[in-house]
This record gives structure tokens, C-alpha cells and sequence, in this order.
């Protein structure tokens, strides 16, 4: 291999891994140490990283802390889920094929809106992905992008962006919502995410409204597990929704795999990224399920492929599928208004505290707040971490006093009163 790529050593292989990453030295495993007891050490290195099963999470933006249900993952996990790849063959993939079908079609009724794809690489690429949707008609190319929305999803966009001839033009929220988007003619989407990066129920209507009476598509990040309390995107008037989907039956996982999740307007199907199963019948009237399309896929249209990145993640899918079969409509409702009334609960004990305030006490909230702390934020969260708490997340606001609180259907009121009662201790 090293002869057929030009190289000398295998240290020459993983030159591009920066030397500050890389071991320059032996292993120096002790001698005479068997396997079991080399184990065993690192086995309690590991325990030195602490994560959310022994923590009581309070931690969000982005990622949350629901409850997964054991059904979840005990079907998801099962061998034809788990280890099918893409679904190319359909007399062999009927089962994927279907459970994807069933996943577009919940995503459809979640949303208000007409189509859904089998999923995307994650939040924060459905985004971008929405972006190249909206942007095609001539002379819109201008893309406006609320300061609500998850800077994560921004840098996404930037990265995006600059392949593909735009730069995202943020505009301010005031007072923690809103702001006046500079629309004009050659503006191609205006991008909202409700609730927004501090917890903040959007004035979506309007927003959207102002977008198409300037001709521009109106993109919803959304939050999949508010739409049992808050109106679906379609309602609200966005012709796109996007959302990492996350909080549907996927556990936190450090990090990921996650879900995107994208959902659009019936005209917009043909240039929706990504595969999408349909439903039909074979010549014996029996039901069957297909790629129905693939507008995006290079093995398909090639230079014609309205993206170049044909990741999904069906897994992930599928479980958020049985996710929300077992959730149900009610169940879905039930999960909403626990979410919201434990984090209005949890806000009103942590402002109790001398020094605590919300950051935008006028601004409603659906599980996620902003709290504004006498001290930085990441000492205070550090603090917390020390007595068993994940408080939040510190956010990059100029003075370093912001710490975003949600609260999940998980925490309950016992657990949200201990974490008053640390607090209050450590900023004391």
C-alpha cells in the first residue's frame, strides 16, 4: 500500500494527523501484565469520563436528555435493521423499505408538510440542504438567517456557503426573539429555528409572513418533540422544516449518529435531497414499497444531482419510526406539556436564587431557558458538575454569564429542586 501511494513508512501515512495528537513514543505497556489487568486499568481511566447515566442532566442546546424507551432499540437493534445496508435491491429490503416509508409519512403528519425524505446526515445538514432547495430560483440568492438559530447550524452554513456562491446574513433577534429580516428581491429564503438557540418561542407567523409577501422561502429548524403543545412548521406558514431529530428514540451517544430530519411543499419534491420510499403496487396487486426518488444520488443523475452528499442514516430512522409509534399522538402531547411545565417549574425555582435571573424574562420558553448568573457561567456549570449535576450549557455571550437550562419529561421535581439547592450553595 505504501508502494502504490508513494510513501516511505507508515508514519508518512498519517501525516496529515497534527504531531500535538500523535504518541511519539512506545505504548511502554508494563512487562508481565496480562490482558484481564491491563483491562482493568483502562477500564477505570474510562470511568474517570463521566456521562449522563450517572449525572442528572440538565444540559441541552441541541442534544437532550429524553427518555428512550427500551422497544426503541430492541427492534432497531435487531439484525435486519442493524445491519442492512442501502435498500438498492426492494425484493430484498422490503422490511427497511417499509419502516422508512412509515418514518416519511410520520414526519409528514409531525410537520403539516407534504413530503419527507428517509432522513439526512443531521441537523445541521438539513439546514444547509434547504438552503440549496430554496435557492433555486434565478437572481435569490441572498440567505438571511435569524440570530435565534443554533450556531452550529450557522458554521454548517458558512462551510456550505462557500462552495455554493452565498454567505449567511444574520439578522438580530431583539429582546431574545424576532428581529426584522432585510428582505428584497433577490433574498432566496429567510431561516427561523423555533424555539430558537435560547429556548424562545419565535414570532413565527409573522416572520414567515414578511418572507413570502418579499417572495423568499420561509426554512423552520424546529424541535420535533414540541410539535405535541406548538404548531406544526406547515402551519405556521414554513415551506421547509428541518430538525435534528435526536430526541426521537436516539440516545445522546457523545455526540452522535444523529438524525436530520427535512420535510417540504409537494412542488418542491423533485429536488428534495436525499432517497424517498414510496408505496405502490406489484402486477399482482400486492403492496410493495420502492425508491421512489433519488434526486440527489450521483449513481442516479450524476453532474445533474442537486447535492453531492448521499449520507443518511436509516438506522437512526427506523428507530425514530418506532419512536413515535410508540409515543403516539396523545403520547406526544403528553411529552410536551411535561417538557414545558417542568422547565417553567425549574425556572421559577432557579430565579429564587439571589443573583439569578432569566435573560429574557418577557420572552415565553418551551423547555429550554436562559438564565443570567452573578458569576461566569462555565465556573458555576463546573461547580455543579462536582455535586452530581450537569446544569446546562454555557453560553458564548460577551460577558460569560449565560447558562442554558432544559428540562426534559425525564427530571423530575425532586431533582430540579436539588439543583436549586446546589446552586444557591455555590454562588452563596
Amino acid at each position: 500500500m505504501l508502494d502504490a501511494l508513494g510513501l516511505d513508512s507508515l508514519d508518512d501515512l498519517f501525516s496529515q494527523i497534527p504531531p500535538t495528537v500523535r504518541l511519539d513514543r512506545p505504548l511502554e505497556l508494563p512487562e508481565g501484565v496480562s490482558e484481564p489487568e491491563i483491562w482493568a486499568d483502562l477500564t477505570a481511566l474510562a470511568r474517570r469520563n463521566r456521562h449522563v447515566d450517572e449525572l442528572i442532566c440538565f444540559a441541552g442546546a441541541g442534544a437532550y436528555d429524553h427518555y428512550v424507551p427500551a422497544v426503541v432499540w430492541a427492534l432497531a437493534g435487531r439484525s435486519e435493521f442493524v445491519t442492512s445496508y442501502t435498500p438498492y435491491q426492494p425484493e430484498l429490503s422490503q422490511g427497511v423499505l417499509q419502516t422508512l416509508f412509515e418514518y416519511q409519512s410520520m414526519i409528514c403528519e409531525l410537520t403539516g408538510l407534504d413530503v419527507s425524505n428517509a432522513s439526512l446526515y443531521d441537523g445541521s445538514t438539513a439546514l444547509a440542504e434547504a438552503v440549496n432547495l430554496a435557492r433555486g430560483t434565478p437572481g435569490r440568492d441572498r440567505v438571511l438567517v435569524s440570530a435565534g438559530v443554533d450556531p452550529r447550524h450557522l458554521e454548517t452554513l458558512r462551510t456550505y456557503g462557500a462552495g455554493a456562491g452565498y454567505e449567511p446574513e444574520i439578522f438580530p433577534l431583539e429582546e431574545g426573539r424576532g428581529g426584522h429580516p432585510e428582505l428584497g428581491p433577490d433574498v432566496a429564503c429567510v431561516i427561523v429555528q423555533h424555539p430558537n438557540r435560547y429556548g424562545v418561542l419565535e414570532p413565527v407567523r409573522d416572520l414567515f409572513g414578511a418572507a413570502h409577501d418579499g417572495g423568499a422561502a420561509a426554512i423552520q429548524v424546529f424541535d420535533p418533540l414540541s410539535l405535541g403543545v406548538l404548531a406544526p412548521p406547515g402551519e405556521l406558514g414554513a415551506d421547509i422544516a428541518v430538525a435534528e431529530g435526536q430526541s426521537l428514540g436516539n440516545h445522546l451517544s457523545f455526540g452522535g449518529p444523529y438524525l436530520g430530519v427535512i420535510a417540504t411543499r409537494m412542488d418542491l419534491v423533485r429536488r428534495l435531497p436525499g432517497r424517498i420510499v414510496g408505496r405502490t403496487v406489484d402486477v399482482e396487486g400486492r403492496t410493495g414499497y420502492v425508491l421512489t426518488l433519488q434526486a440527489r444520488e450521483q449513481h442516479i443523475r450524476r453532474e445533474k444531482a442537486t447535492s453531492n452528499i448521499c449520507t443518511n442514516q436509516t438506522l437512526m430512522a427506523i428507530a425514530a419510526a418506532i419512536y413515535l409509534g410508540w409515543l403516539g399522538p396523545q403520547g406526544l402531547v403528553d411529552v410536551g406539556r411535561a417538557c414545558h411545565a417542568k422547565a417553567a417549574y425549574a425556572a421559577e425555582r432557579l430565579t429564587e436564587i439571589p443573583g439569578v435571573s432569566l435573560r429574557f424574562p418577557d420572552a415565553p420558553f418551551f423547555k429550554e431557558f436562559a438564565l443570567r448568573l452573578p458569576r461566569p457561567a462555565a465556573e458555576v456549570r463546573d461547580a455543579l458538575l462536582e455535586r452530581g449535576f450537569l446544569a446546562g450549557v454555557p453560553l458564548p455571550e460577551p460577558e460569560g454569564d449565560t447558562l442554558l437550562v432544559a428540562v426534559t419529561e425525564r427530571r423530575t421535581r425532586g431533582e430540579i429542586d436539588a439543583l436549586a439547592e446546589a446552586m444557591g450553595e455555590v454562588l452563596a
